[in-house]
């Protein structure tokens, strides 16, 4: 074999390994890509569930504060004209914004 025989043979063994490199990292890539769909699938799961626990423990927070129990009417009454009046302070507060 001559020196340009041989050279050319390892340019073309080179090019064969870095073809196969090139192979195996658009695996990879592909599978980090997936990775991360999944990761961002889970999240957003996550979130969703978050929200809905948040929205039920303010049902709940709501339901204890306007509950009566047995004698407790008197206290249920104030608890419940107190919501009322935050909602209507609100309401002010957000009126006069306009």
């Amino acid at each position: 074999m001559t020196a340009n025989e041989k050279t050319l043979a390892m340019f073309e063994t080179r090019l064969h390994q870095l073809v196969l490199r090139v192979q195996e990292l658009k695996k990879e890539n592909a599978e980090l890509y997936a990775m991360v769909e999944k990761g961002e699938k889970d999240a957003a799961a996550l979130r969703e569930k978050l929200e809905q626990q948040q929205n039920d423990y303010q049902s709940l927070k709501m339901a204890k504060m306007i509950e009566i129990s047995d004698g407790n009417l008197s206290d249920a009454k104030e608890r419940l004209s107190k919501l009322i009046r935050d909602v209507n302070k609100c309401i002010a507060i957000l009126s006069d914004e306009k």
